[in-house]
């Protein structure tokens, strides 16, 4: 098949750092064109619009949405309803209805709408799947700290309302946490931390349980400074097993089992490449329910302000 015409939205650190490497390598796709307010990309056509582009380009067969949640549903539909491929960023939106729209929109159309969680193609993840599939899980702790100074410097959107704050990392955990447990999970209590001058939290304590009342407990801070942490931790009838380092190693009872290197982006293309030529979408809205859910349940604690 001839490479799919695929146009990249929202020129930011994560294209470049991410999207773009993984698009150059991967022959299922030709990137012909980049919208954005502010970014370009060298050697291919650039807009300021995602409407521009398309009218300039209707060549286009896919696009890459990469802004902001709070802006990608009015992409992705003016993308859709142009009769275009969509593959979103995490989180796919800033609502579940907004995400639930979409993908009514691109079935009624038969186009593949893509909401890619990226952690879930860690090298470790699968691996620690078929672990927990094998075993009596007694309870899980996940710890996912980090410095939202180094990662998100002067990003103002993700303070926002309905930039999720410490949730855009904290959304990367539950998407791990969703697909290795192997029964549905739902919230029954958190605390969110807000500063006193931002509409977002900073840091979250949140427990679940699923049918069989298996107790999990997540800790998101964006306050860690020096080594950063990113880990699951299980208990299970066959030992303490850990997925750390954002699910790039496996351990169990102390023993690294299983190391490999990073390749988040460029399966994530594989797939995206793998539904369009299937005809099909994946959608998978249990990460971003979970927090709505926190958001729901949630007590609201407020601490002190923060400036970068």
């Amino acid at each position: 098949m001839a490479p799919i015409k695929i146009a990249l939205v929202g020129i930011g650190k994560i294209v470049r750092d991410q999207h773009l490497p993984a698009i150059a390598k991967n022959s299922d796709y030709q990137l012909i064109a980049a919208a954005s307010r502010h970014g370009t990309v060298d050697g291919i056509d650039n807009f300021k619009s995602i409407e521009a582009m398309l009218d300039a380009v209707p060549a286009i067969e896919a696009v890459s949405l990469c802004m902001p949640p709070q802006y990608r549903y009015e992409a992705a539909r003016v993308a859709l309803d142009a009769g275009k491929h969509v593959f979103l960023e995490k989180p796919p939106g800033a609502t579940l209805s907004e995400v639930a729209d979409l993908e009514a929109l691109a079935a009624s159309k038969g186009l593949s709408l893509f909401a890619s969680w990226h952690s879930r193609y860690a090298p470790a993840v699968e691996a620690a799947k078929s672990f927990l599939a094998t075993t009596t899980i007694k309870d899980v702790q996940v710890i996912w700290k980090e410095d939202v100074r180094h990662w998100h410097p002067n990003q103002e959107w993700i303070w926002a309302a309905g930039g999720l704050g410490i949730f855009d990392p904290g959304i990367n955990a539950l998407s791990i946490v969703t697909h290795i447990l192997p029964r549905p999970l739902f919230v029954t209590s958190a605390v969110l931390e807000f500063p006193e001058n931002r509409d977002a939290p900073i840091a979250a304590n949140i427990t679940f349980t699923d049918g069989q009342k298996l107790p999990v407990a997540a800790e998101f801070d964006w306050r860690q400074t020096g080594k950063q942490s990113w880990d699951i931790v299980a208990r299970t009838a066959a030992g303490e097993m850990v997925l750390s380092e954002g699910g790039a190693k496996l351990s169990i009872d102390g023993k690294l089992v299983h190391e490999e290197p990073e390749q988040e982006y460029p399966m994530l293309y594989r797939r995206f490449a793998e539904i369009v030529k299937a005809g099909k979408s994946d959608v998978d809205l249990a990460p971003l329910r979970h927090v709505a859910d926190a958001f729901m349940l949630g007590k609201r604690k407020f601490v002190e302000a923060f400036h970068d």
